[in-house]
């Protein structure tokens, strides 16, 4: 498969040959699905807790008389039918993490790279440098190449000055290619890579 190659300022920079074993492989959306899945999962911070019962302050002394009274039999006021009373199967400290195989998750990035490819939403920059960081020239810069909502995809390091300018554009994401992953890639109408990135991909995936 073969694309333009373009700079940050829309000329064209040659072609570039990308592999079909990455760029052109099947599509699983159910692959997609569990990798976006494991990935929000890991996001999970897994910190909500609530107190049970037995984590209640509260005094331990039988609220009233077990008969004669004519109401129901109560004993301890840290009941979860209380008020202040401890929560019945309440959140704990636990993670979300799921396991997912490393194959399964490059079979998912493959799919995501050849979806951005079959859908006709993946661009190729030659270099994604700038002179100065300036987010109003860069704004115009992707503008002007048709780019709005999308995720770029640079070397193994950011330069500093693209870094700073995008950094304050409205759905525009910035990663180096270790960084490549299928949720930042689908969330995201275009994705746009660098000849370095495309090049670690392909090593990466095949």
């Amino acid at each position: 498969m073969k694309l333009n190659v373009v700079t940050i300022d829309g000329a064209e920079a040659g072609e570039i040959e990308l592999a079909d074993a990455v760029f052109a492989a099947p599509v699983r959306k159910d692959i997609l699905q569990r990798c976006v899945v494991w990935q929000l999962a890991r996001r999970r911070a897994g910190t909500h807790k609530s107190k049970g019962r037995s984590e209640v302050k509260a005094t331990s002394k039988k609220a009233w008389s077990q008969k004669g009274t004519g109401r129901a039999r109560h004993g301890n006021r840290a009941a979860p039918q209380f008020r202040g009373g401890g929560k019945a199967f309440g959140p704990v400290n636990r993670s979300h993490e799921i396991d997912l195989p490393k194959k399964v998750r490059k079979m998912a990035l493959r799919s995501a790279l050849a979806a951005k490819a079959a859908d006709g939403k993946l661009m190729v920059l030659d270099a994604a440098t700038v002179a100065e960081p300036k987010t109003g020239q860069l704004a115009a810069s992707l503008k002007k190449l048709g780019i709005g909502s999308a995720l770029i995809i640079g070397g193994a390091e950011i330069e500093i000055n693209f870094a700073r300018a995008a950094r304050n554009i409205a759905q525009l994401d910035v990663l180096p290619q270790q960084g490549a992953n299928v949720y930042d890639i689908l969330r995201r109408d275009t994705l746009v890579l660098t000849r370095d990135a495309v090049k670690h991909l392909e090593e990466r995936l095949q």
